[in-house]
């Protein structure tokens, strides 16, 4: 196995079980290592500190084990193992929960590799080349620890691109797709599209955030911004909306959320309206006020060279929302952006407050659901950061 050496003093991160080695902290690499290649991690004496994959950029080794263990099919298995135990622990699957993060990066200590299930499919997303490189495993690994799956999907291609440039395809792995796939979450249906949706099909990080739409949406008009495939709306008219409106500038999300409401049948679509445009303009052209709003945009500010323009973004949004909003009305709102933090969105909500002479209240902070954990050594792993505020005149 090649190496990669630490230079003296950086080590420290590593000694604290971090697991990204970056590469101003490289001292030495060996010749002719590529990416996705299997590293053992020194420090400047030579003296062991961890495994990982390599990789030819900022964030130069993504570590997987801090012992020199044998990572073979077993030792991946294990990991496998592991995740699920865990979601067991909070009480995933469940029959009224078919759909949920088997695997979160980082957070189970597998970085670059995430795996959602739906039902019985899974679906494979890698997000680095050394992941990428033992899809095979994984899918024999689960086909074993889940005899009831009928597909393992590897879904890697925009992001394979998007982290390294290489251009490859999308495709079955083991068993059979099934087109029309339908999972549920806590009891709400929606229908999966794995192939073409976003990110492995769904936005599951936002089950809890979603549940707490239900008990807060009871005879309120609501307006869910940046809708994709309907998930806030299906909670809302669950918990007893009066109306909802879905926004969203896709013509397939807006599709998606229109089969999704159907889904629950025809008293429910009967409450709801699904339109498809961009939200700014949406807003804009509003006259009546809603009780309940839900903001959960794409990322605004992905990298620290955009921060600024994204934390306008944030800003400008946010204003609009706390406008359309009626006296004492609750505004669901997040942020997913790595470059920022939970300290940055608190401090462009005052603003956006301020600005706007709210009288703005604090109800609850949210983040994303358990089964996309973050690590203790690893706080970047909590990206969703939100706040449920209730908004005054």
């Amino acid at each position: 196995m090649k190496k990669v050496s630490i230079r003296k003093g950086k080590e420290r991160s590593l000694l604290r079980f971090h697991p990204w080695v970056f590469s101003g902290a490289v001292a030495h690499k060996d010749k002719g290592l590529q990416d996705g290649d299997l590293v053992e991690v020194t420090n400047h004496e030579g003296r062991f500190l961890a495994l990982g994959h390599y990789a030819d950029s900022s964030i130069m080794v993504r570590i997987f084990s801090f012992e020199p263990v044998e990572p073979d099919e077993a030792f991946w298995r294990d990991k496998l193992q592991k995740a699920m135990a865990y979601r067991r622990t909070l009480g995933l699957p469940a029959p009224n929960t078919t759909m949920f993060r088997l695997v979160h990066g980082e957070g189970d200590g597998m970085p670059g590799l995430i795996i959602d299930l739906y039902g019985d499919h899974a679906v494979v997303q890698c997000h680095s080349l050394g992941m990428y490189r033992m899809r095979d495993t994984f899918a024999r690994a689960l086909q074993e620890l889940l005899p009831d799956l009928r597909c393992v999907y590897d879904k890697s291609s925009q992001t394979l691109k998007n982290a390294c440039g290489i251009e490859i395809p999308d495709q079955v792995l083991a068993g059979t797709l099934t087109p029309d796939l339908v999972a549920q979450e806590n009891g709400v249906p929606y229908k999966i599209d794995i192939v073409g949706g976003q990110k492995t099909g769904f936005f599951l990080d936002q089950r809890d955030s979603r549940a707490m739409v239900e008990r807060y949406a009871a005879g309120k008009r609501v307006l869910n911004m940046f809708c994709y495939s309907g998930g806030f709306s299906s909670y809302a008219l669950r918990g007893g909306a009066a109306h909802v409106d879905s926004v969203d500038i896709s013509r397939s999300a807006i599709e998606l959320t229109r089969q999704n409401i159907a889904l629950l049948g025809a008293a429910y679509e009967r409450r709801h309206d699904a339109c498809c445009e961009d939200v700014f303009a949406f807003m804009e052209q509003q006259t009546e006020p809603y009780d309940l709003i839900v903001l959960d945009p794409p990322a605004f500010a992905k990298h620290l060279k955009v921060k600024d323009q994204g934390i306008k973004g944030y800003r400008t949004i946010n204003r609009k929302a706390m406008q359309l909003l009626s006296p004492g009305g609750l505004l669901f709102t997040f942020s997913c952006s790595q470059a920022i933090s939970m300290d940055d969105f608190r401090t462009i909500l005052f603003s956006a407050s301020a600005l706007e002479r709210k009288n703005v209240r604090v109800v609850h902070q949210l983040q994303q659901a358990p089964d996309h954990p973050v690590h203790i050594y690893h706080p970047e792993g909590g990206y969703l950061k939100g706040l449920l505020l209730a908004v005054d005149y």
